[in-house]
């Protein structure tokens, strides 16, 4: 009889991601398993996921507007229509288990799996919980989390310090020269990656398009993930510019240091990587969490927290750094040293021993 396994979970790249690696790696050891995603309609994951290979499928679902609004009633409504139709999918596809890697999206059919007694597995990223782990964590049979001392946001003491799943392309990067190729750029230059995450980040890219052009004139290259919202006029033959890079391997492979917001998915690719960084975490996220995680990465003593009140400081960080090889090769040592680069395979065959 064929194991049909159900992961939830989107909005986001860090969302995403850890979800496509978990079922990858269940496929890879039981490649006769059915994998379903459910994803929120309208949002990245219903385009990325068929991308990779999976089917999914959309509940109603939204986010709660954090403030008094009336918008929050039909919100409260799409959530009920949301969770019958989870109900539904559990009955129809009687999953051996569902795996949730958070986001509102994971919410309903988290709650429909308790409800049939199919187990719950959750995955918890950030040093502070999101809403829906919060509201699963009693229901679920086991959390998996990216960062220790958890014990305050799962009291039950249902959770295990397993590090994040990362894309298994992460762990085996490709040459220096077939990176440098893929951009367009040379492979003897400083090289300096800038990411705000899948969506981008406004405050970072403004600060990018005052001082990029002059990194680039002093000879330092420059690969810049934009995120779909921002534009830019720059050209240069030392510039690549997108708003999404699908081949993320590639732009750590030539990095010699990466700018870059502290979601999850963020801290722990460039921790398993190695390449120093500085983490500038954004502003506008429930409970501060981006600054919890970059902590846990700067405490290690491979990477630099910027506030991003403090950007203005960034041309002379970058020069400083650029500049300081010998720095940038302890830090890149202590981010390896601090990683986890086996979580993706330790989760899903602790999820698997507990069904």
């Amino acid at each position: 009889m064929t194991k049909t396994y159900i992961f939830s979970g989107g909005g986001t790249g860090g969302h995403i991601f850890p979800a496509i690696a978990i079922a990858k790696q269940l496929i890879k050891i039981e490649p006769q398993s059915e994998i379903l995603f459910v994803g929120a309609n309208g949002k990245m994951e219903m385009d990325k996921i068929p991308n990779e290979g999976f089917n999914i499928i959309g509940l109603p679902i939204r986010g709660l507007v954090r403030s008094l609004s009336l918008r929050n009633f039909q919100i409260l409504l799409n959530a009920l229509k949301s969770y019958q139709k989870a109900k539904k999918i559990i009955k129809e596809q009687q999953p051996i288990a569902v795996f949730g890697t958070g986001g509102y999206a994971s919410l309903p059919i988290g709650l429909a799996a308790a409800k049939y007694k199919v187990p719950l597995f959750i995955w918890e990223g950030n040093g502070h919980a999101g809403l829906s782990n919060k509201i699963l964590q009693k229901r679920a049979r086991k959390i998996y989390c990216g960062f220790d001392g958890m014990d305050k946001q799962f009291p039950n003491g249902n959770w295990k310090h397993s590090g994040n799943p990362v894309r298994i392309e992460m762990l085996n990067l490709p040459e220096k020269s077939k990176a440098a190729d893929y951009f367009g750029l040379k492979e003897n230059l400083p090289t300096v990656f800038i990411t705000g995450g899948s969506l981008g980040a406004k405050s970072i890219n403004l600060e990018i398009e005052k001082t990029a052009e002059k990194w680039l004139n002093i000879g330092i290259q420059i690969i810049w993930q934009t995120g779909k919202l921002f534009k830019h006029n720059l050209k240069h033959k030392n510039l690549w510019s997108d708003s999404f890079i699908k081949e993320m391997p590639m732009a750590y492979a030539l990095a010699d240091l990466v700018i870059s917001r502290s979601g999850a998915l963020s801290v722990s690719e460039i921790m398993v990587t190695g390449v120093p960084a500085i983490f500038i975490p954004s502003p506008n996220v429930t409970d501060d969490h981006q600054t919890k995680n970059a902590l846990k990465a700067t405490q290690t003593g491979g990477a630099v927290l910027l506030e991003d009140c403090q950007l203005e400081s960034l041309d002379d960080l970058v020069l400083e750094l650029i500049k300081d090889h010998s720095k940038r090769k302890i830090m890149r040592e202590k981010l390896l040293k601090a990683s986890k680069p086996n979580a993706t395979k330790e989760i899903t065959l602790d999820m698997l021993s507990n069904i």
